[in-house]
């Protein structure tokens, strides 16, 4: 299993992770506002179709490591990010999707791999090329923070992770 994503098409891209188990935990990782701002996003979820999703992005809170944010975010940094999703499938404890940045959509499905669970990210509706590799590298910074939580270690300072990242996506998605 690769880092980085499979780009599906133009506008779509795919990361697989595989996580300690049980499913269930992985699930309330994604559903549950506390532990969902542990790597992502904070914020209330109604849990059903139509239902809205809070995301409350803090990258400063997502590590016990600090490091200043690049200047270009650091005025995200200490005032955070907040928007306000519509859940597009919820499926407990196997598939959540939700719109992204208004018509874009993320999809998590969980399903039981040798003893562990293999989650896959689709990100749908991307607009732009530049859109596309922005929010995978994103999507790259945040899950990595997801496999350290679930393995139980402190995950470097989200900035660090951010820095080296982005210069691995300077030139578009690495292969």
């Amino acid at each position: 299993m690769k880092d980085y994503p499979s780009v599906l098409s133009p506008t779509e891209i795919r990361f697989e992770r595989l996580l300690p188990g049980p499913i269930e935990n992985v699930w309330a990782y994604l559903t549950d506002a506390r532990k969902r701002g542990e790597w992502l996003a904070s914020g209330p979820m109604e849990p059903k179709v139509g239902g809205k999703i809070a995301l409350r992005f803090k990258h400063a809170e997502l590590s016990p490591n600090h490091a200043a944010p690049p200047e270009k975010y650091t005025k995200m940094d200490a005032e955070g990010h907040h928007a306000e999703e519509t859940v597009t499938g919820f499926d407990p404890p196997r598939r959540l999707a939700f719109t992204w940045g208004g018509d874009s959509e993320v999809v998590f499905e969980l399903a039981p791999q040798d003893g562990k669970v293999l989650l896959t990210l689709t990100h749908r509706k991307l607009p732009t090329e530049a859109e596309r590799n922005g929010n995978a590298a994103g999507w790259h910074c945040h899950l990595a923070v997801l496999v350290d939580k679930l393995e139980g270690r402190p995950p470097p300072a989200f900035w660090d992770i951010f820095r080296k990242v982005s210069a691995e996506y300077a030139h578009g998605i690495p292969r």
